[in-house]
C-alpha cells in the first residue's frame, strides 16, 4: 500500500471516528453515572434529523449587539441545525432519565424502546416536511460544516512524510471533528480533576454513600444523562451536517451500538476511548475501501468481516483475554432513597 492510499484510508478513519467517539463519550458520561443507555442510536438519529431537516429549511438570523461599538453576529442554518440536533437528543435523553431514574424503569429496555420510536419518527417527520421518501433535500454551502484548513497546512504541504499527514490527514476537517477531539482531554479532566466528576464516577460505583454525604443522586444522574444528550446531539448534527449531506432514513446504521462496543473496548475511560473510536473507524474505513485489504493481504476479506471485527474485538474484551472490562457497580440498578 503506497503512502497516498495510506493517508487516505486516515484521513477517512478521523471522519468516520468522530461520530463514534462523540456518542461513546456520552455513554462513558452516562454509564460512570450508573445509567446503562442503549438509546445513544435512538438519540443520534433524532438529532441527525432535527439538524438536517432545520438546516435545509435555510433559517438564518442576524443579531446586533451593542457593546462598544454595533457587532453584527449571524448565526447560519448550520448552527440553527447544530442546535436544534441537540435539542432533539436532549428530548430523548430526559424520557430515558424520567424513566430509568424518576421511575426507576428497566434501563436497557427504555434505550430499547427510544430507539424504536426515533427509527420511526424520524422518518415519518421527514417525510411529512418535504415529502422525499423520508430524506431531506441536500444541503450545501452554509447549511452544512465545511472543512477548515489549519494554519500553515498549505505551506508545509510539500514537506516530505510530515506534510502531506499535517494537510491531508489533520487538517481539512469540519469544526465537530475537532470538538469531538478536543472532548477527550476536557472529559478527563471533568472525570477526574474537578468534584462533579469525583461524584459523578461515585455515584456509579455507590449511590448510598453519595445520598448520605447529603448529595443528589438523582441531581447527578440527570446531569450525567443531559450531558449524554449534548454529545448525541453532537454527533447525530455531524452526520447529517458534516460527514453527509442531509438526513436519510436509518442514517447513524448501528454507531450507537457500535459505540457501546468501544465503550466497553475501552473500559469506560475517555483517553482509552479515542484510540478504540479510532481503531473502529479504521475498520469502517477498510470497509469501504476492501480493494487496499485484498492488495495488502492478498486475499479477498468480505466487507462483512470487517463491519463485524469491532463486535468481535469487544467480546475478546469481554471474555478477559486483553484484561478484564468491570462497568460501574452500580450500573443498571434504579437506586431507591433509604428512609
Amino acid at each position: 500500500m503506497d503512502y497516498a492510499t495510506l493517508l487516505q484510508i486516515l484521513d477517512s478513519t478521523l471522519r468516520l471516528a468522530t461520530p463514534l467517539l462523540l456518542a461513546c463519550l456520552a455513554g462513558l458520561f452516562s454509564e460512570r453515572a450508573g445509567i446503562f443507555d442503549i438509546g445513544l442510536e435512538g438519540k443520534m438519529l433524532a438529532a441527525a434529523m432535527a439538524s438536517g431537516a432545520v438546516a435545509a429549511s435555510g433559517m438564518s438570523i442576524v443579531l446586533l449587539i451593542p457593546l462598544t461599538s454595533v457587532e453584527v453576529v449571524v448565526i447560519s442554518p448550520v448552527m440553527f441545525g447544530l442546535i436544534a440536533g441537540i435539542l432533539a437528543s436532549l428530548l430523548f435523553a430526559l424520557i430515558h432519565a424520567v424513566a430509568s431514574i424518576t421511575f426507576r424503569g428497566n434501563q436497557l429496555i427504555s434505550g430499547v424502546a427510544l430507539n424504536f420510536l426515533a427509527s420511526g419518527i424520524t422518518v415519518l417527520v421527514a417525510q411529512r416536511l418535504f415529502g422525499q421518501g423520508g430524506r431531506t433535500p441536500p444541503i450545501s454551502g452554509d447549511a452544512r460544516f465545511n472543512p477548515i484548513t489549519l494554519p500553515f497546512a498549505e505551506s508545509l504541504r510539500d514537506v516530505p512524510v510530515l506534510g502531506p499527514l499535517y494537510y491531508e490527514v489533520i487538517s481539512g476537517h469540519s469544526a465537530l471533528v475537532y470538538v469531538a477531539l478536543l472532548a477527550v482531554p476536557a472529559s478527563w479532566w471533568v472525570l477526574y480533576r474537578t468534584r462533579f466528576g469525583l461524584r459523578l464516577r461515585a455515584v456509579g460505583e455507590n449511590p448510598a454513600a453519595v445520598d448520605t454525604a447529603g448529595i443528589s443522586v438523582t441531581g447527578l444522574r440527570y446531569a450525567a444523562v443531559a450531558l449524554t444528550g449534548i454529545l448525541c446531539g453532537l454527533a447525530g448534527a455531524y452526520m447529517a451536517t458534516a460527514l453527509q449531506a442531509g438526513f436519510g432514513r436509518e442514517m447513524t446504521a448501528g454507531r450507537g451500538y457500535i459505540a457501546l462496543a468501544a465503550l466497553i473496548f475501552a473500559k469506560w475511560r475517555p483517553v482509552a476511548a479515542l484510540w478504540a473510536c479510532l481503531l473502529f473507524g479504521f475498520f469502517q474505513a477498510l470497509a469501504l475501501r476492501p480493494d487496499v485489504v485484498e492488495r495488502v493481504a492478498g486475499l479477498k476479506v468480505p466487507v462483512p468481516f470487517l463491519d463485524a471485527l469491532p463486535y468481535a474485538l469487544t467480546v475478546i474484551v469481554l471474555a478477559g483475554f486483553i484484561g478484564r472490562a468491570i462497568p460501574p457497580r452500580a450500573g443498571g440498578e434504579a437506586y431507591v432513597k433509604e428512609r
